[in-house]
């Protein structure tokens, strides 16, 4: 769930700038990321033009213009996927597969938190949002692959026990990235800040030893794109974070 900071309330980032701004030899990738619902979650829709296909992960809510972007681009929701299973993530999840049709993966340890949305519901003071069948449990070391891209599924707990880091190498799936290597974090690092660990099943001990012994393993050109604010990355993190600073 949310940081506390407020969030950039719409900004694209990610693989390549928005489609008016392509240069014509990238133009086969898009990366665009909305902040949605009232905690301003950020949903991130990375497709690859040439086939059509696209991962959506943590549809929080405003399914709609998720499904705007979508058509906008002429893509096909190849897999559904929560980094985990806080409320302002997963709001949109039943609603997105029943437009879809495409299966909705997160990672075991968080299905408790999914099934208890009456629960997070009421702690905020909402409605309870509409919930469905997960149709596929992620490992960590799992690989998801859609078009010609391929993302390798890291559990990085803390945040929330089943919270998952998705990370797509530069030479991800078929083909080298032009791109830096991306990383969807959820809410496990933020730029500047990491995920609180005050919720169900969070713990601060075991969210340092998810960024200390995978997230700071990964390149400092690694692009961060969080769950709430402004994308960053790791390089920059592992300098200026105060939680990551070794003192």
């Amino acid at each position: 769930m949310f940081r506390g900071a407020a969030a950039s309330r719409c900004y694209t980032s990610g693989m390549v700038e928005p489609k008016s701004a392509l240069d014509a030899s990238r133009d086969r990738f898009v990366q665009i990321t909305i902040p949605v619902g009232m905690l301003h979650c950020n949903c991130s829709i990375v497709g690859d033009l040439a086939t059509g296909e696209a991962l959506v992960i943590d549809p929080g809510d405003e399914v709609s213009r998720i499904l705007e972007l979508l058509g906008r681009h002429k893509l096909t929701v190849k897999a559904i996927v929560s980094t985990h299973a806080h409320i302002d993530h997963v709001g949109g999840l039943y609603k997105l597969r029943q437009y879809t049709g495409a299966p909705v993966m997160m990672h075991r340890d968080d299905v408790p938190l999914y099934q208890g949305m009456d629960v997070q519901a009421a702690f905020l003071g909402v409605a309870t949002p509409e919930t469905g069948e997960i149709d596929q449990l992620l490992t960590d070391g799992d690989v998801l692959q859609w078009g010609s891209l391929a993302a390798q599924v890291m559990h990085t707990p803390g945040h929330s026990p089943g919270s998952i880091s998705l990370y797509v190498p530069r030479a991800a799936g078929e083909i080298a990235s032009v791109t830096p290597p991306q990383l969807f974090a959820g809410d496990t690092l933020f730029a500047g800040s990491i995920g609180r660990t005050d919720l169900w099943g969070g713990s601060m001990d075991v969210i340092m030893d998810s960024l200390r012994s995978k997230l700071l393993q990964l390149p400092d050109e690694t692009v961060v794109h969080p769950g709430h604010g402004p994308r960053t990355s790791i390089g920059e993190e592992r300098h200026s974070n105060p939680f990551l600073i070794h003192k």
